[in-house]
């Protein structure tokens, strides 16, 4: 028995070591986190949300602009009938995988370097699967009827095409987007509560009531851990599976139709491996910020920014295997359509865009091999922006070199994005920035009380070995200051 309890805490100090730096406590980690939804908004805060708030209101501008004109202030042509809206759709989509992938995935194969960085991930997700959902909305033409594209019964008698699927998009896309939300809230009740028993402590009635209101009367029983665990391990379990279904479908949209470039059956585990690519880089730009911004490097090590670097490595080299695999095919094909598709691509009209995703994607990325790149926070930083910029291109080119130049020569021509096609893609961020800036403010965007779980204080035998806490082992009382 005392073997065992030996091997456990040495287990435990072991983890923290590489997931907790500073010696934090319990009530450090509260303290550390839940200060920044409590204190006075910083004007560093308001500066930022001033950019993205302005770039909102550009895109609530243009979207109101677009339907009072028509579809035809954005850029789509003969033949490229699909253009930039559905560029930016599968791009939001794919920067949404991430926060599910860590939250369930990782959670279900009892990943504990995924607490620190789970509830931000999660948060994001929700917010670019909004920034997603806005284009194919307003690409119908008639947003008003938007609600057609559901299966409502009606005296028309009209139903969706079932057959079609940009329909498959409707449900796989919204049913993603309500499991996310709900895994987002779920996770976030322990912590609501701990945010309203300190605003009772502090004498601030209304954020308390609030927080109360959203903590559905948690006080931490014994029965309402129990009840929280099966539900969370249910819903990550529910989750998971659309993780790589959702973006699957996606790919539908392209692979089931007959066009050259399009028409492939790698597509559903390309789109879904270059998904999580862009989802990880998205999540190293905002972690790199919001940690130094938060004074969380003690929460949200390197370690952790090295472990989505070294994902981002791994799928980075599966897109680029994905994009060889895709010449070959069309050679191995003998379909002349076909090769001359991805010859086009490669020396045609687009290729500054086919050779900026290259190296992008599958150049890059390859520094990470690099142990040293891998740790370094300003090339992570720099190459998050790059992959997501280089993964926005890849989008780019499978939509518009695949329609640009069809099966009838003399219709082809060349996609031009409008003003208004640009202005709404610079909208879209900044209403991705917006939302998760009041996430920030407002939410804890650390998970207390699951960093809590991975301490050592979490093992049972922990107060078996170190009496009340105060003889932690000096190799875990290292300095209090901050780590990068």
């Amino acid at each position: 028995m005392a073997h065992a309890t030996k091997d456990l805490s040495a287990l435990a100090r072991t983890d923290e070591e590489v997931l907790v730096r500073g010696g934090l406590t319990f009530h450090d980690i509260t303290e550390l986190v839940a200060q920044h939804t409590e204190k006075k908004t910083p004007k560093a805060w308001w500066a930022a949300f001033s950019v993205a708030f302005l770039g909102m209101l550009t895109l609530v501008a243009m979207l109101a602009y677009q339907v009072w004109n028509g579809v035809g202030v954005w850029g789509n042509n003969i033949p490229v009938g699909w253009g930039w809206p559905i560029v930016n759709f599968v791009f939001w989509v794919g920067i949404g995988h991430a926060g599910t992938l860590i939250s369930a995935i990782l959670f279900l194969f009892r990943q504990r370097w995924r607490t620190s960085i789970n509830r931000a991930a999660e948060a994001m997700t929700i917010f670019a699967v909004i920034c997603a959902l806005i284009f194919p909305t307003f690409h119908v033409g008639r947003v008003w009827v938007i609600y057609w594209t559901l299966p409502i019964p009606n005296q028309m008698e009209m139903w969706p095409q079932f057959k079609s699927p940009l329909l498959w998009d409707v449900f796989a896309v919204s049913s993603y987007f309500i499991v996310s939300l709900v895994f987002w809230y779920v996770g976030l009740i322990p912590d609501l509560a701990t945010l309203r028993d300190r605003a009772a402590l502090m004498g601030r009635r209304l954020r308390a009531r609030i927080l109360g209101f959203f903590a559905l009367g948690w006080c931490g029983a014994n029965r309402h851990w129990r009840n929280y665990e099966k539900v969370y391990m249910l819903l990550a379990g529910l989750a998971t599976p659309l993780v790589l279904s959702v973006h699957s479908v996606v790919s539908f949209d392209f692979a089931v139709s007959i066009i050259p470039g399009w028409h492939t059956t790698i597509f559903p585990p390309y789109f879904v491996a270059g998904a999580i690519f862009s989802g990880f880089a998205m999540v190293v730009t905002l972690m790199v910020i919001a940690r130094k911004a938060y004074g969380l490097e003690n929460v949200i090590t390197i370690d952790h920014l090295e472990k989505m670097n070294i994902i981002m490595l791994v799928t980075g080299t599966m897109v680029g295997f994905a994009y060889i695999t895709e010449f070959f095919i069309a050679w191995y094909s003998g379909v002349p359509y076909e090769q001359y598709a991805f010859i086009n691509r490669a020396t045609g009209p687009y290729a500054w865009a086919y050779w900026t995703m290259m190296s992008c994607n599958l150049i890059f990325p390859q520094f990470f091999w690099i142990k040293k790149l891998r740790r370094n926070i300003p090339f992570m930083f720099i190459a998050s922006i790059v992959v997501n910029i280089g993964m926005w291109f890849e989008r780019f080119v499978i939509t518009i070199t695949s329609l640009h130049r069809d099966y009838l020569p003399s219709s082809w021509d060349y996609f031009v994005p409008t003003w208004v096609d640009v202005l709404t893609l610079i909208g879209s961020f900044g209403l991705f920035f917006t939302l998760f800036l009041l996430f920030l403010r407002f939410v804890p965007m650390v998970a207390i009380a699951e960093v809590k779980g991975v301490l050592p204080e979490a093992d049972p035998h922990f107060y078996e070995t170190h009496g009340d806490g105060h003889g932690r082992p000096a190799e875990v009382q290292v300095n209090r200051g901050r780590s990068s």
